[in-house]
């Protein structure tokens, strides 16, 4: 399994991989660490939302912070879809799936469909993506 931590690291370090396998466990670490970065954020504009605020609405550092958590989301939105792209590499799909999200009704039902993909066991053993992240030394079974 891997920790918090690497699974952080890895995210970033493969910032642009689209090819290879990708564990669960690095999955949904970096789905809760992005998760939480956003959580903080917006508690954080909320409270410097109220200094400075008129009636108007929030004060300037509620949208500083607005800001940065836009910011951050663009930088992780291209190796958030690479994440995604080896985790579906690592159960024997293609993540070219991941187009159809961009037609509208389609859209949902392929977001689903990765969310419940990303929840089962990868592949056991090489595939044509990649050797078992989990067990990198283990040779290919030919009767498959």
């Amino acid at each position: 399994m891997v920790s918090f931590p690497d699974a952080v690291k890895m995210f970033f370090a493969r910032y642009t991989d689209f090819q290879g396998r990708s564990r669960r466990s690095e999955y949904w670490w970096v789905q809760l660490f992005n998760f939480l970065v956003m959580v903080v954020g917006m508690v954080l504009a909320g409270v410097l939302g109220s200094i400075g605020a008129s009636s108007d609405g929030p004060g300037p550092l509620a949208y500083l912070v607005f800001i940065v958590l836009v910011l951050y989301a663009l930088a992780v939105l291209i190796p958030g879809i690479a994440l995604t792209v080896r985790r579906l590499h690592d159960v024997n799909i293609t993540g070219w799936i991941l187009l159809a999200a961009l037609i509208p009704f389609i859209g949902s039902l392929v977001g689903i469909a990765v969310f419940v993909i990303s929840l089962i066991p990868g592949t056991v053993g090489p595939n044509k993506y990649g050797s078992d992240p989990k067990n990198p030394g283990m040779a290919a079974d030919t009767f498959v």
